[in-house]
């Protein structure tokens, strides 16, 4: 029998057996992916093992803040050419940002084989050398803390070099919502670290697709699913957060998929206006996060760009607008790919799309300012 499937009937009652024992879906080969996670050591700034017979205790703290870059990217399933040029879509010809977090959706087609093999991440590699390669170009020297993919769900976490020495406890967490309710073609992969004395919890997720009114309450069902079975590892005697609301400052991002609430030739129409207003009153995720359906407390910036969702291929005309061409499945435009956050010491600065053909999705980017904790000085007992 050949490894690939070796490995998946393995997995596969792994995964229900889970599901049904509701019983988070995380280990250590699982932070290892890229890079090698031994590498990044832990490196805890506050002691709590008493040195010798004397033990240090903090005596105050300040906050320092970062600048951190946030983007979510359904990719189609469209391996990326070797010239694939990254410099919009990370903005690295205007800005440098502390921290970069990328997001994507289908970096590999959702077959059955992808679904169910074992995946030899060849399309993962190429990716993190590619945003490697674009961030160490213009911005110096930046390395990968931890990196992920749960079939086409894949979430990279990079840093400048000089921050390095105070990144500690990164960690993984993965939740499929897909075929049975359990495996990896939908759900989410959660990144966590500390920096300074700060946990940031990282979330990219591919939620349920479909325009029906049941497809929006099973997007609902996934986000709770998500909400509640991402548990991360505390570790002895370190006393970290292991849910996902636990953590102090936590941002989501993916293909959410939430439609627009509206007849289709209404939708098309207001989006050639771009009446963002009415579009956005209908918006199921706005509606969803106003009403507490299951977003209950997160926050969402200004939404002023065009819906990203659903074009040609190569092209900037959405699909369906073409009244004498035939298309499989109705496709009303919509905002699918979307970042939102919870948690204080968040302030967003930048809410964008970027105009990559590469998909039929656009690119969709956020930039925050965050505040994290940093222990001053010690007290000897």
């Amino acid at each position: 029998m050949p490894e690939s499937h070796f490995k998946a009937e393995i997995m596969w009652p792994i995964l229900v057996a889970n599901k049904v024992l509701r019983r988070p879906f995380f280990s250590n080969s699982f932070v290892a992916d890229f890079p090698a996670i031994a590498d990044l050591h832990d490196r805890r700034s506050c002691p709590e093992e008493p040195i010798g017979s004397k033990l240090l205790l903090p005596v105050e703290t300040e906050s320092v803040k970062y600048r951190l870059f946030a983007s979510t990217w359904n990719v189609g399933g469209i391996p990326p050419d070797d010239e694939l040029n990254l410099e919009e879509f990370l903005d690295t010809k205007n800005n440098c940002y502390d921290i970069y977090v990328t997001g994507f959706q289908e970096v590999v087609p959702l077959s059955a084989k992808s679904v169910l093999g074992w995946e030899k991440k060849k399309m993962f590699a190429k990716w993190n050398l590619i945003i490697r390669r674009t961030l160490n170009k213009r911005l110096g020297s930046f390395r990968c803390i931890v990196s992920k993919q749960m079939v086409g769900i894949m979430v990279s976490v990079w840093v400048r070099d000089d921050i390095l020495p105070f990144i500690h406890h990164p960690s993984v967490s993965c939740v499929g919502c897909g075929v049975l309710g359990c495996l990896g073609n939908k759900g989410s992969v959660s990144v966590r670290f500390s920096l300074h004395e700060t946990s940031l919890c990282i979330v990219c997720c591919h939620l349920a697709s479909g325009a029906r009114e049941e497809d929006e309450m099973l997007r609902n069902s996934n986000a709770l699913e998500i909400i509640s079975r991402t548990i991360f590892p505390s570790g002895p005697s370190l006393h970290l957060p292991t849910k996902m609301n636990d953590h102090e400052r936590v941002i989501m991002l993916g293909d959410l998929n939430y439609r627009i609430s509206l007849p289709e030739e209404e939708t098309r129409a207001l989006v050639l206006q771009e009446d963002w207003s009415i579009l956005l009153e209908k918006d199921q995720l706005k509606m969803e996060m106003m009403e507490g359906g299951a977003f209950e407390g997160w926050r969402e910036g200004e939404i002023n760009f065009l819906p990203t969702y659903k074009y040609y291929p190569n092209s900037d005309e959405y699909y369906g607008s073409h009244r004498a061409q035939k298309c499989l499945k109705k496709r009303a435009p919509a905002w699918c790919d979307r970042i939102i956050w919870h948690g204080r010491g968040l302030r967003q600065t930048g809410y964008d799309r970027c105009e990559s053909k590469h998909s039929d999705h656009r690119p969709v980017r956020a930039t925050f300012t965050v505040e994290f904790e940093v222990l001053n000085g010690f007290d000897v007992i």
